[in-house]
């Protein structure tokens, strides 16, 4: 049971995928880290789908591009776009610790955030657009792969505030056992998506290591600690810096 509600939730906090509702109390959120990364493997499994389909019913490449860039959004509901935006107003504003700090909590969204929402748009199109199937079908690898490093930074770094979703959900985790099993996620998928991708693989892992050190920088030197924002202004980061990796594999393979 325990583990049920934790899978519920993760699946709540993180997705948009109906899930039975409780209330919700300490306990339940001590493992539900643990569970984050499938919501990653569900998008992954809808964009297996959705090109199967496509290659069947012979769709439109731009078409099967558009409803690839959405399909995570539909799952997410743009939870951890909403992230992202906070983040980008905040490192646009060129403000001090405290007054970026002050950004990421204020519900309205600048002009930066919209400007540079726009742009990861248009890049993560263009990215998917130039990819091989191959390529594809290894980027979905990389929808768990960033939530678990996501996770990981949640238990092992430094919050930048006393307060808010991501400083609960690190106060109530049982660290030991959520990093382990975070870390053994990983290095079973690391391992499975090696075997079949190699250099593809090889490709996506250098972007999530490059948005991972970007990550930690960032929140450290700009916030003095990671915070909810930046998780999800990470995981939007590595998708789309790992698409725009395999693309140019892809490219470069023609």
């Amino acid at each position: 049971m325990k583990i049920l509600k934790s899978i519920a939730v993760a699946f709540s906090m993180y997705s948009r995928i109906p899930m039975p509702k409780f209330n919700w109390e300490s306990e339940d959120m001590k493992y539900h880290l643990i569970f984050f990364p499938w919501i990653g493997a569900i998008i992954g499994g809808l964009e297996f789908a959705w090109m199967l389909c496509c290659d069947k019913f012979h769709i439109e490449h731009f078409v099967f591009t558009i409803i690839a860039v959405v399909i995570p959004l539909m799952v997410t509901g743009g939870f951890h776009l909403d992230g992202y935006m906070d983040t980008s107003d905040a490192l646009a504003s060129w403000q001090d610790r405290e007054k970026r700090l002050e950004i990421l909590k204020d519900s309205h969204i600048g002009a930066f955030a919209v400007i540079k929402l726009c742009v990861l748009g248009l890049v993560l199109i263009a990215a998917v657009y130039s990819m091989d199937n191959m390529a594809f079908i290894t980027w979905l690898f990389l929808f768990f792969e960033a939530r678990t490093i996501s996770g990981i930074c949640v238990v092992t770094n430094k919050k930048a505030k006393k307060e808010g979703l991501l400083h609960t959900e690190a106060r109530t985790a049982n660290d030991k056992v959520v990093l382990f099993c975070l870390a053994g996620e990983f290095i079973m998928v690391c391992a499975f998506a090696g075997f079949y991708f190699q250099w593809y693989w090889t490709a996506s892992l250098g972007a999530l290591l490059v948005s991972v050190i970007y990550y930690l920088y960032t929140a450290y030197t700009k916030f003095g600690g990671i915070t909810g924002d930046l998780a999800g202004w990470f995981v939007c980061n590595a998708e789309v810096l790992g698409a725009v990796a395999l693309a140019v594999m892809s490219i470069a393979k023609k």
